[in-house]
């Protein structure tokens, strides 16, 4: 009986040996890639001729990752206006614009009165994208 415990023992202990030799791996797995979500708040439907509604977003990744970077791409369906950060010049649609933080703010002024519809294209550096649809209406 001592010996069939003895040789139990010892192929347990084989077993574990070899598990252990066969599943260390000489690199970790380390996962970049996460989704996201943009969370924006409510924008006006209407604005008067040459006023400016202002767009607040915030990028939410569902996990962190310190070196991951966006950017946002904008197009331009219907009527006029320009969009932009708070302190630079209006985007020129389809250019791709690096995102300083993840909570910013956009700012849209319309030169044309009627509808105005608008997409904005969030990506992240691993071709994650979350599309926005805006649509406001322009009077005098």
């Amino acid at each position: 009986m001592k010996k069939i415990n003895q040789k139990i023992v010892i192929g347990l202990i084989a077993m574990l040996c070899v598990s252990l030799f066969t599943s260390c791996k000489k690199e970790l797995d380390v996962q970049q890639n996460f989704p996201f979500e943009v969370k924006v708040l409510p924008i006006p439907k209407q604005l008067p001729l040459g006023g400016t509604a202002e767009l607040r977003l915030e990028i939410l990744p569902t996990q962190v990752y310190a070196e991951n970077a966006y950017s946002l791409r904008y197009f331009s369906f219907e009527g006029k206006g320009a969009l932009r950060f708070e302190k630079g010049a209006p985007f020129v649609p389809n250019d791709s614009y690096p995102i300083p933080q993840k909570v910013f703010r956009l700012y849209y002024t319309a030169h044309s009165i009627g509808s105005h519809t608008f997409t904005l294209w969030l990506t992240d550096r691993f071709g994650n994208e979350k599309k926005i649809e805006c649509s406001l209406q322009v009077q005098k």
